[in-house]
């Protein structure tokens, strides 16, 4: 009777009451069936900030070597959950983990401002259109216009090329 106990308190936490309100989980996979739909975890979710099984399926989702400093990956990665998958993302070259995407067709003053100091310029830089954007921008004359669409959204509204969805482990 001890041992079922015993496993009962340590098995709880990563387990789902079935919809309620008070269910916690050190999970992340498991929170994800439960919750399905979140942006970031919340405080229904008490495990590690990046566990191992996400830092591990990033760093396979990614293709870097199994030789590549973990630390990178649990400084550097944000997780949340889509149609009850966990997804992740690690911010890498600047990429913009923890922002929506971007879908805007109208410049902003810092694109317009760019286009007016640098007329007909093939492209206005990340730096000026933000990484957010889903477009690739340019200057015709000293107008901000869109040149094409170069990122897709996902259903959460983030771009879906820097998201990875995450193999539940052993599954």
């Amino acid at each position: 009777m001890l041992a079922f106990m015993l496993a009962a308190l340590v098995l709880a936490p990563a387990c789902a009451d079935n919809g309620s309100e008070d269910a916690r989980f050190t999970d992340p996979f498991a929170y994800c069936t439960e919750i399905q739909d979140i942006d970031a975890p919340d405080e229904r979710y008490v495990g590690e900030a990046v566990p191992d099984a996400v830092v591990e399926g990033i760093r396979i989702a990614t293709g870097a070597s199994a030789d590549a400093p973990v630390e990178f990956f649990r400084d550097g990665t944000s997780w949340r959950c889509m149609d009850g998958e966990v997804y992740a993302c690690t911010v890498g070259a600047n990429l913009p983990c923890q922002a929506k995407a971007d879908v805007s067709e109208d410049p902003s003053p810092s694109m317009s401002e760019f286009c007016v100091a640098n007329p007909d310029a093939e492209a206005v830089p990340a730096a000026v259109t933000g990484r957010e954007t889903v477009f690739a921008w340019a200057c015709d004359g000293s107008k901000a216009v869109v040149e094409r669409q170069v990122f897709q959204v996902d259903g959460r509204g983030f771009i879906a090329e820097i998201w990875y969805r995450l193999e539940t482990p052993g599954g």
